[in-house]
């Protein structure tokens, strides 16, 4: 049997040794693109129910800590991995009601709710992930409690049935096999139990490693000085070790016309000496570190204490207000389009920062309207998306909008003198008229869906499927493009990003109106998105 006070430093040890190894898991995506990462998502999940824990005293109940963490967990749930881990500890929840200590039996029964809210969640389960993962270790424990009903016995046997179960999904899912990788969110879960088991076991916990950021250091040294010394006809060879006597080198380069340093040092002048015996100064720089430090300091202490600006302001409902509008993007020109098309307000995220619940929660509570709409506008984020309507306090409809041009489709649709239902299925319905094409970057060597990749090579994908890979932009713009039209497309539109040049998405939108029919009018936007270069729509 476990209390309170065991369960809290169980989750909190199991989020430590999860947010630890965090870039393990995230190596194990197999998709090639900048991905969201399965690692980050779930630790920050699981971290920001940690933190409402750390909070709680040594008397508290088990019914206090599940419904804490759940909490926590749901309200920075990120990523589908990330809502998927918020409903198991969700479900857990629910079985520890009413409950002030726990037995194995208990913690059985709780988990298995947990499984079976996840994959009511997920509209088509796939077996080989988390999901196989949590129902495996759910059901051995629901074995093991048959004959040995101590909590020990039970957290011991979830972990090890994990590990065996996490060890098998390859042969479930193909792309793991072929990548040579077990599933991540199943990996993340692991770690979780893991860390659970680590306390259950002997009251051990496993403590974050860098979790905070370091107040600067102490010096030892009282100055810094740095310059650049062109060498002289009678200098000799062993100026870096003349130097060196002096203080700590921080940096030194030597090359055939002279030499450039970065010392700590007590004696600048004895530095400068030594640099002048060698030859004549240029671009030197004297620096009290102990004034530096102290205004370092000064400036990490306000920093440190400083409240943190909200973004959006709650608002309460406007009953003159029929309807409000939230969207996912980011890049400043995407973040236009949507304000123009009369978003209210608009979460920055998307691919490789997938906004939380709590982000979504809050930009919907500070819309003024009796109805508000959310897109989404990426795939793992409809299910934050969705998470965040249960529990707003406003009506709130999602449009699972896929793609930033699937949700500007879904804007356009819109009717302001339609029904809710009305516009609900108008803007379900401009989702299928739109085609989306991406182009980015691999991220790591791959081979994926038949192709070989190699890390930094141009990828394009249709409707988020890898349908070319190559090195030439104008050529796999142009060959996506002629992949993305039907015979009812009437135009393209091309969204530029970040790093892309007007000219340059001239250059592209030319290209790609040139291999098109002359009846296909083609423009290009600027979008200002992170990751991918260009986001192309056909409709």
């Amino acid at each position: 049997m476990i209390n309170g006070k065991q369960l809290r430093d169980a989750f909190i040890s199991g989020a430590n040794n999860l947010c630890n190894r965090k870039a393990e898991v995230d190596a194990l995506n197999v998709f090639p693109v900048p991905d969201g990462d399965t690692g980050t998502n779930m630790s920050m999940t699981i971290g920001n129910g940690a933190k409402e824990l750390e909070k709680l005293g040594d008397e508290v109940t088990v019914e206090e800590v599940a419904k804490i963490a759940a909490n926590g967990f749901l309200r920075g749930a990120r990523g589908n991995s990330g809502v998927i881990l918020s409903l198991l500890f969700r479900g857990f929840s629910k079985g520890m009601k009413g409950k002030a200590t726990a037995t194995g039996a208990d913690i059985a029964a709780a988990f298995t709710l947990g499984v079976e809210a996840a994959y009511k969640a997920v509209m088509k389960p796939t077996e080989g992930t988390i999901l196989t993962v949590a129902r495996c270790a759910a059901e051995k424990a629901t074995e093991i409690v048959k004959y040995d009903d101590s909590t020990v016995a039970t957290i011991y046997g979830m972990y090890l049935q994990s590990r065996r179960t996490l060890a098998q999904t390859p042969e479930m899912l193909p792309i793991l096999k072929k990548s040579g990788v077990v599933d991540a969110g199943g990996q993340g879960l692991v770690y979780i139990f893991e860390g659970m088991w680590s306390v259950i076991s002997g009251g051990k916990m496993i403590q974050p490693k860098g979790a905070e950021e370091e107040a600067p250091k102490e010096v030892s040294y009282t100055y810094c000085v740095e310059a650049v010394v062109k060498r002289s006809e009678n200098a000799t060879g062993e100026f870096e070790k003349a130097l060196s006597a002096h203080g700590e080198i921080v940096a030194y380069t030597e090359g055939t016309v002279g030499a450039k340093f970065h010392i700590h040092t007590n004696e600048p002048g004895k530095v400068l000496t030594e640099a002048l015996s060698y030859g004549v100064l240029s671009a030197t720089k004297v620096e009290n570190m102990n004034v530096a430090h102290t205004e370092l300091k000064a400036d990490f202490d306000v920093k440190a204490e400083a409240p943190k600006e909200e973004k959006f302001v709650y608002a309460e409902v406007d009953p003159s207000v029929e309807y409000g509008f939230v969207s996912v993007c980011a890049g400043k020109g995407l973040t236009d389009v949507f304000v123009d098309l009369g978003c209210d307000n608009i979460v920055s995220g998307g691919q490789t920062m997938n906004p939380s619940t709590e982000d979504i929660l809050a930009a919907v509570q500070a819309t003024p309207a009796k109805t508000v709409f959310v897109l989404p506008n990426n795939k793992n984020i409809i299910m934050a998306a969705a998470q965040a309507a249960e529990i707003a306090d406003r009506k709130v409809v999602v449009i699972p909008s896929r793609t930033v041009p699937q949700g500007i489709a879904a804007m356009l649709s819109f009717d302001g003198d339609a029904s809710v239902e009305e516009n609900t299925e108008a803007m379900n319905e401009a989702l299928t008229s739109v085609c989306t094409g991406q182009v980015t970057f691999a991220a790591r060597d791959s081979d994926f869906d038949g192709h070989k990749i190699k890390e930094g090579e141009l990828l394009a994908m249709k409707e988020g499927k890898m349908v070319y890979t190559g090195k030439d932009m104008e050529l796999i713009c142009s060959r996506l493009a002629k992949a993305l039209i039907s015979k009812e497309t009437s135009m393209v539109t091309v969204y530029y990003g970040e790093d892309i040049t007007e000219e340059q998405a001239e250059g592209i939108r030319s290209v790609i109106e040139s291999k098109l029919p002359s009846s296909i009018e083609v423009n290009a936007i600027y979008g200002g998105q992170p990751v991918y270069y260009y986001i192309i729509s056909a409709e």
